[in-house]
């Protein structure tokens, strides 16, 4: 099909890269003569109108900024028959051919269903700083949370050690351990508590007083937010967890695991949580790099007519696979990463 107008949003959580993608899709587009319109708030945007033209003026100097020139939202295109069809009238209004949507698992999902319930021309885009989307082996946004959070953990070894204290660094990643893992290993931390493998606090109390006893009186430890104590050794009550483990609001774990931890070695504990930092500020080289190749990946696809599947990354190489796929599962931690973490315990 001919595409004279390509519709694009960003939707969900904000990621670095955002911007990045965003010139992409615009500069590729231009090359063959496609008019960009950008929609303002994710799907927000279509159902009330808020759309722009993207010209290479529009673009100028946001490849480094983080967050989104269009803003973002999770408003559910789907939500009411009144909603859908605003977003029919618009689609027609603003003479949409197809329309890229850049977002995670719950704005890919909206993406999904919009396409087959209705038909409209749509291809997808994998952002997330949780990495936890199927389909390809990196999310944009994720390699600069990890950054983020490396620093941070190194930051906090002077003070830990300057106290002889142990460090509860709590970290985003939804339901899967990539940022933990990742940001654990490379900045030396003692313990990581990952969701994908529930912990013992009888462990983690005993690998920090092994460490005591050989004269190491400060740890790090690094936990994701989903993180959750063994069914044998659960410490929490039922409303630390309901309050901790909302799916739609994730954290707390830290706090109630230095409180544990505190009462059972009798080390002073002090958490630190990241929240949005890991979201925020510029991106890395390689978060840009690869939301610039997705963003010119998702227009040839548009091209070649592609609808209902994402771009991706696969080994080095670009690829398409279904938005089916990429929202039909987690992309848990995986194991041989998780083994290599246990290496540094204690």
């Amino acid at each position: 099909m001919e595409v004279r107008t390509l519709g694009v949003l960003t939707g969900g959580g904000d990621a670095p890269g955002l911007n990045a993608a965003l010139r992409a899709v615009v500069r590729r587009a231009m090359q063959y003569g496609i008019r960009v319109l950008g929609i303002h708030q994710g799907w927000n945007g279509l159902i009330h109108g808020r759309v722009e033209p993207l010209t290479r003026y529009s673009i100028s100097g946001i490849l480094p900024r983080g967050g989104t020139i269009l803003g973002t939202s999770r408003t559910n295109p789907l939500e009411t028959d009144e909603v859908a069809e605003r977003v029919r009238a618009n689609w027609r209004k603003y003479e949409l051919d197809a329309l890229v949507v850049i977002g995670g698992e719950g704005t890919l999902s909206a993406a999904l269903e919009m396409h087959r319930r209705y038909g409209y021309p749509i291809v997808g885009v994998p952002k997330t700083i949780d990495n936890d989307l199927c389909g390809t082996d990196m999310t944009f946004g994720f390699d600069t949370a990890l950054s983020v959070a490396t620093e941070a953990i190194d930051r906090l070894h002077t003070t830990a050690e300057s106290h002889d204290r142990v460090m509860v660094v709590e970290v985003m990643g939804r339901h899967a351990g990539w940022i933990a893992a990742g940001a654990g290993i490379a900045g030396g931390a003692d313990i990581i508590l990952v969701p994908e493998h529930p912990f013992r606090i009888s462990e983690v109390c005993e690998i920090l007083n092994h460490r005591k006893s050989l004269g190491r009186f400060f740890s790090i430890i690094v936990v994701a937010e989903d993180a959750h104590p063994h069914p044998d050794e659960d410490f929490l009550t039922a409303e630390e967890r309901e309050r901790v483990f909302q799916h739609t609001r994730l954290g707390g774990i830290g706090h109630l695991l230095a409180q544990k931890i505190e009462e059972l070695t009798g080390i002073e504990t002090r958490v630190t949580v990241l929240g949005y930092t890991q979201r925020g500020g510029v991106p890395t080289a390689y978060d840009r790099l690869l939301a610039t190749r997705l963003g010119v990946k998702a227009v040839d696809m548009v091209r070649a007519g592609e609808f209902g599947y994402m771009a991706a990354l696969q080994g080095q190489h670009m690829v398409s696979v279904p938005i089916e796929h990429a929202v039909s599962c987690i992309k848990r931690l995986d194991d041989e990463l998780y083994e290599t973490a246990r290496v540094f315990f204690g």
